[in-house]
């Protein structure tokens, strides 16, 4: 699923104490001959809040098992995110179909600055200061996909460190 992405550390779900926060749920409208057939679909992000985050989508009849297909959907594709002290280690850019979205890190005591879907994800992440700017779609499955591409773009200082085959120092000091 994250192909396209350089050193993304996938997780398995056991022995982690995961929290996962609604996104969004609407109803969608099949129309049949004999009338409308209703249903739901869920998005959900989870997260321990240190680091790693997972999102998922779930589909039913009743926004109940809607949520919960969501959460184990969610728990199926779960990523660590390199943190720095609370923010993020740099700025990063991420887009998803018509979303896009900005996320910087701030100092501490700013909060998380973000609206809805990214606001979701960024505290299932686990990061208490950052600033993010959502462009572009609203629509919030686009919105947390974007996120994502965002967050899984992010290197820590060794990983660049390790990549250049430079000293940490140097990453640092120029």
């Amino acid at each position: 699923m994250y192909g396209k992405y350089k050193n993304v550390e996938t997780v398995k779900p056991g022995g982690l104490e995961l929290k996962d926060r609604l996104v969004g749920v609407q109803r969608v409208t099949k129309v049949t001959k004999g009338g409308r057939a209703f249903g739901f679909s869920a998005i959900v992000v989870v997260g321990d809040e240190n680091g790693v985050v997972g999102h998922g989508l779930g589909k039913s009849k009743e926004v109940a098992t809607a949520i919960a297909k969501a959460v184990e959907d969610a728990k199926k594709n779960l990523v660590r995110i390199p943190l720095n002290k609370g923010t993020l280690p740099h700025e990063q850019k991420g887009k998803f179909g018509g979303a896009r979205v900005y996320i910087q890190p701030a100092s501490h005591g700013t909060g998380v600055i973000a609206g809805g879907a990214v606001r979701a994800v960024l505290e299932a992440v686990g990061v208490q200061d950052v600033l993010s700017k959502s462009q572009g779609s609203s629509n919030p499955h686009n919105v947390v996909k974007a996120t994502f591409d965002a967050l899984l773009q992010l290197r820590d200082a060794r990983t660049v460190a390790k990549q250049r085959g430079i000293s940490l120092d140097k990453v640092y000091n120029g």
